[in-house]
């Protein structure tokens, strides 16, 4: 019991001494290659060049992890396997920075290159590519979600007077997007009145969202002389009724590689993966969980990649698996939008986390330049 407690504590405490740090990471690298519990023989081959690892070493150490719940035996007579918590300690506390491999590099920037895209090429193009890619390199499921309406940075808008006081609301993007949104006023705005607020907003207020438009707006009429501004109203009115029903709504989703957990034997469980279908499938379901991953405080030592293993996510279908997200952001800090993979716990942490920081990066410079433009 005193060993059991000491092993607890020091998980606990994140002070796992250097030996059982060595034995967790052999453990997870070969449970990674072979999908098999890993015994003790099996590490004390890997660990037979260092002085001090006989096998009954490691078996002692191998006791206290799985004591500790970082390891657990599937079967009475088997090895052991890392538990969520392990690959949490392991992700945490043992790998250092992750960077990709020139292999890696060169195949993704011969996808950009071979896919031809330019200065045309539209954000939707991007992003679908950019979820194939991830899903491609990572043999996994990749997600890439754009920003909404309301985040999105604005490059130009219009606005058409229809009939029965509708009006036509066209917004195009610094990340070459149009939107397209009719809206309903109680009080009819000329053509005029609509050019004007238009032109106001387009020269003022470019490569800003909606949302921070409307707040800069307000700041203005809190000044006196600003009261009573007919351009300024009618920009405000204009601002909310397009963006009403939008703050809440989250853009597009782009879900690649679905199919390729069918192949993981870390996905047996029929119902489980009918389950876990479902999440892709529903949108909104899954922007919930992504938006729950980047905007939580901690992050992991890869800066703005984020980490959730198994019983940490809070729907049974991810129970089983890894997500691996990182937001992409212009300018400033403003998160527009994220991309991740979801695989199964027994996935390449160092290198997915370094390919999703590294895609997060890229689509951060190509919206950019566009908004440069």
């Amino acid at each position: 019991m005193a060993r059991r407690n000491s092993a607890l504590q020091a998980v606990e405490n994140n002070i796992l001494d250097a030996r059982a740090k060595a034995v967790l990471a052999a453990v997870i690298k070969e449970h990674l290659v072979t999908g098999d519990a890993v015994g003790s023989l099996v590490l004390a081959d890997r660990f037979s060049n260092s002085p001090g690892w006989s096998s009954a070493t490691i078996r002692n150490v191998m006791g206290e992890l799985e004591e500790a719940g970082l390891v657990e035996q599937p079967h009475t007579s088997a090895g052991r396997v890392p538990t969520d918590k392990g690959y949490r300690y392991y992700v945490d506390n043992i790998l250092k920075e992750a960077t990709l491999s020139r292999a890696d590099l060169r195949a993704i920037d011969k996808v950009f290159t071979s896919s031809g895209f330019d200065s045309a090429t539209s954000s939707d193009r991007i992003m679908e590519k950019m979820s194939h890619v991830l899903s491609e390199l990572s043999e996994n499921v990749g997600i890439v979600v754009s920003p909404s309406l309301a985040e999105n940075r604005l490059s130009h808008i219009e606005f058409v007077q229809l009939s029965d006081k509708r009006i036509l609301v066209v917004l195009v993007t610094t990340s070459n997007t149009i939107h397209n949104k009719i809206i309903r006023l109680e009080d009819k705005l000329t053509q005029d009145e609509l050019e004007r607020t238009a032109r106001y907003l387009n020269t003022e207020f470019s490569g800003k969202s909606l949302v921070a438009i409307r707040a800069e707006i307000l700041e203005l009429m809190n000044v006196e002389k600003a009261l009573y501004d007919r351009l300024l109203r009618n920009a405000i009115l204009l601002c909310d009724m397009s963006l009403e029903g939008e703050e809440s709504t989250s853009g597009d989703v782009y879900v690649d590689g679905a199919s390729n957990i069918l192949a993981k034997p870390d996905f047996v469980d029929v119902d489980r993966m009918r389950e876990l279908f479902r999440t892709f499938e529903e949108k909104s379901r899954l922007i919930k969980i992504l938006n729950e991953c980047v905007s939580r405080e901690q992050y992991s030592m890869a800066g703005d990649v984020h980490v959730v293993i198994g019983r940490e996510h809070p729907i049974s279908s991810m129970r089983n698996c890894a997500l691996i997200t990182a937001p992409y952001r212009l300018g400033s800090n403003e998160h527009l939008g994220t991309l991740g993979v979801v695989g199964p716990m027994r996935i390449e942490y160092s290198r997915i986390m370094a390919m999703v920081n590294y895609m997060a990066r890229l689509i951060e410079r190509r919206l950019d330049e566009e908004a440069r433009v």
